[in-house]
């Protein structure tokens, strides 16, 4: 018995996400064991490009994809952390990671841009986890090394695309930390916001403070050159060691209620309780047979959270997706932050697009 009060101590200690922190701990530092830098002029380097087939173009046929080379703009989309390797900087070659990204990213979250958007997506050596959760100078480096591989691949999309095309950015998790940082230091108040249509910048730990004083919040359906930010959480929601921690504030979790929270079925950033009627589908392309699924939940904002307290059943998808899921914890819905309004989030790209065109097109008339 005494053996057993220890074995439960030890195991309440070292809870879950204290259990993988220890099994995917990179350990120190080294320069050296970084990845070789991606070459964003080589096709490889990307998990999407609009010159070629590739998991962002899935599309249903009542929810169809434009045209290949008809697209009225593009978006600019950072994928969300898909590497499990216990190194600071993973491999953007790793078959392991390449899969992982092409499910887990460009399927299931880049897929949504394209009625509206060529996608690319570009490859980058991500940063390991503990980067976001445990802030320290050796994440702060491996956070560097990623957002330069980011920044480069931005330049290179620049290069890429058509001259005064709009653009979107896009992200989730990890990518949001990265896209957020390349809105503030790359975009805002240079020439590329010029053609900047919105930021959706999802599951991140976006504040005012993130993004600067100066980028508006989106606070209507069809504003466009502003900011976009959700976390999807709910009422069973309790903290654990998977949150992000503010970059303002080493080591102390980010105060969630002072996130940037756009309803994703309203479009403003009031609290006020969007029913489910509103919600036009989720959508989970990594299930078997792929459907939208209306009036899934309704949505308000609540403490910096896109707050449900009315979901329908999750249609049933893969292991790893349900052990992900878990292990967050009881409604914490980051994982599905996309597919969970993904066809209200794909049709409000095409609206702003389009709000974007008109109002460009108003300027250059006599």
């Amino acid at each position: 018995m005494v053996l057993l009060g220890v074995f439960l101590v030890f195991l309440s200690f070292f809870t879950l996400d204290r259990w993988l922190f220890v099994a995917l701990d990179p350990g120190p530092f080294e320069p050296s064991a970084a990845p070789p830098a991606p070459d964003y002029d080589e096709d490889a380097s990307w998990a999407a490009l609009p010159t070629r087939e590739d998991d962002a173009d899935v599309s249903l046929p009542e929810l169809p994809a434009a045209a290949r080379g008809a697209e009225s703009a593009d978006v600019f989309f950072v994928h969300p952390t898909t590497s499990l390797a216990k190194r600071w900087n993973a491999p953007i070659d790793d078959p392991e990671i390449v899969r992982a990204t092409a499910r887990g990213a460009t399927l299931i979250q880049a897929s949504v841009f394209n009625a509206c958007c060529a996608v690319y997506a570009p490859r980058y050596r991500q940063a390991n986890g503990k980067a976001f959760v445990a802030p320290s100078p050796e994440g702060d480096r491996a956070l560097d090394i990623a957002f330069g591989d980011v920044a480069a691949a931005f330049d290179s999309f620049l290069a890429r695309r058509g001259e005064g095309r709009p653009f979107v950015l896009a992200s989730h998790s990890q990518g949001t930390v990265l896209a957020s940082r390349l809105l503030r230091e790359r975009i805002w108040g240079k020439p590329p916001a010029e053609h900047l249509v919105a930021a959706y910048l999802i599951g991140g730990p976006i504040r005012r403070e993130t993004i600067g004083e100066a980028i508006p919040i989106c606070a209507s359906e069809d504003q466009w050159g502003c900011v976009v930010a959700w976390n999807v959480r709910g009422p069973r929601y309790e903290r654990n060691g998977f949150e992000f921690k503010d970059p303002d504030a080493p080591g102390a979790p980010a105060s969630m209620a002072s996130r940037i929270c756009v309803n994703p079925l309203t479009w403003k950033t009031d609290g006020e309780v969007a029913p489910a009627s509103l919600h036009e589908g989720a959508l989970f392309f990594d299930t078997e047979a792929p459907a939208v699924l209306p009036a899934f939940a309704d949505a308000a904002c609540r403490e910096g959270n896109v707050w449900i307290t009315r979901m329908g059943p999750l249609p049933p998808r893969d292991f790893a997706s349900g052990v992900l899921l878990w292990t967050m914890g009881p409604d914490n819905w980051h994982a599905i932050e996309y597919q969970l309004f993904y066809v209200n989030l794909r049709r409000n790209a095409v609206r702003r697009v389009e709000a974007f065109r008109a109002a460009h097109r108003r300027a250059a008339s006599p």
